[in-house]
């Protein structure tokens, strides 16, 4: 006999039927939630986590979701600008996961979440850059190397390690680099931008960096912390984050409390 005359004799069957195969197809899978949180909370990710257009580590690897950045703080933005100075000598002063949180989120973090639209204007809207954190001295972060994840606002661990010292001898021996609890450490996928415009793309990508690095000043400033922009990094700079072979180094940028 046909399903569809055993339904016409038992029509409570094919209701059971359909009710079993929707339960068994819906089943959810266990997810890793980004609840907002006070403080930065270690979890076990993976790269399929991850916004299609950020390079994620292929890995396993330790991520620390973020605090929840404040989008409206008690500075204002024409305070900050008359007030932004690049500081260079730094306190033995650990930070925050919030202040981390924010000064991430000010470079290149997601303002938008269904275009992905960041605090930092995109020719295109590419967003070519990638965002490392380099952790020295932040409260309940260990030392190493952190990939920015826009997406979610967490850092995944790139390297294990406090590497200053040795990111300080790529930027020709400054000292603020091995001093600042932390720093922004700014690379480029070139060809998401130059598939498009051609080497036109290259000035554009310099030109958003430029417009990152700025946020960074100012949201320093904000936070009662001082920043100073550092345009030239040896290729060693390049080993030192583990950049992938499609990324190159453009901007370095130590932060903290300033003496």
């Amino acid at each position: 006999m046909r399903f569809s005359s055993l339904s016409k004799f038992f029509p409570g069957l094919l209701v059971c039927i359909i009710l079993l195969a929707s339960c068994a197809a819906g089943a959810p899978a266990d997810e890793v939630t980004n609840e907002a949180v006070t403080n930065a909370v270690p979890e076990e990710t993976t790269s399929e986590e991850t916004a299609p257009e950020e390079t994620a580590p292929e890995e396993t690897t330790t991520t620390y979701i973020l605090p929840p950045p404040v989008t409206d703080g008690g500075m204002s933005v024409e305070y900050a600008l008359e007030n932004r100075r690049s500081q260079r000598s730094f306190q033995d002063k650990a930070l925050s996961p919030e202040q981390i949180s924010q000064i991430l989120w000010a470079a290149y973090g997601i303002t938008e979440s269904g275009r992905g639209l960041r605090t930092a204007p995109s020719a295109g809207a590419l967003y070519p850059l990638e965002i490392y954190a380099v952790i020295g001295n932040v409260d309940g972060v260990t030392p190493g190397v952190y990939k920015y994840i826009a997406d979610g606002h967490k850092l995944a661990l790139q390297r294990e390690g406090d590497v200053r010292d040795e990111l300080s001898g790529a930027a020709f021996n400054q000292s603020m680099v091995r001093e600042a609890p932390a720093s922004v450490f700014f690379s480029a996928v070139f060809s998401r931008t130059t598939e498009r415009y051609g080497e036109r793309g290259r000035h554009f990508i310099y030109i958003e960096v430029g417009h990152a690095a700025q946020n960074v000043y100012l949201q320093a400033e904000a936070l009662g912390l001082g920043t100073c922009a550092i345009g030239t990094v040896t290729d060693d700079a390049k080993d030192i984050i583990g950049l992938p072979a499609e990324e190159d180094p453009l901007y370095l940028m130590p932060f903290g409390y300033f003496k």
